[in-house]
């Protein structure tokens, strides 16, 4: 169907732009980061720092997604709290950049572990059920 200035094109471009922005307006992208400290086969530090990304992430999604359950909560931060170890061990298997000192001194080892889980942005859709977790790459 043509419009009356005979320009059904734009017409529809100008539909499908504005389509395209409203749904990515609904998109949640957060910005996650993690960094584990072991001393001495002790664990001295453990951060997880989650934020709404301010801009839009540039990528793919990551196929290999984390579902979790969720109880009538939109709070990211609450929900990886109360799935805090499938959440760690999900981000254990994207690969973590491993930084290893070992000393020896007086006859004593002392060694430390710092793994790190660079800023990494992450796709979030909320369902009503489940919230689906996948990194972009």
């Amino acid at each position: 169907m043509r419009s009356r200035d005979g320009n059904s094109n734009l017409s529809r471009r100008l539909c499908s732009v504005v389509l395209f922005y409203s749904l990515a307006l609904d998109a949640s992208e957060y910005l996650i980061s993690y960094r584990y400290v072991v001393k001495d086969a002790i664990l001295y530090n453990d951060t997880l720092q989650i934020s709404k990304s301010m801009k839009k992430c540039q990528g793919i999604v990551h196929s290999d997604a984390l579902i979790l359950d969720i109880n009538d909560s939109k709070d990211l931060n609450k929900i990886v709290s109360e799935n805090e170890q499938e959440f760690t061990s999900y981000i254990h298997k994207l690969g973590m950049h491993i930084n290893y000192s070992d000393i020896t001194q007086n006859l004593q080892n002392h060694s430390t572990a710092v793994l790190t889980l660079k800023t990494t942005c992450f796709k979030v859709d909320f369902n009503d059920n489940f919230v689906k977790i996948a990194p972009l790459q």
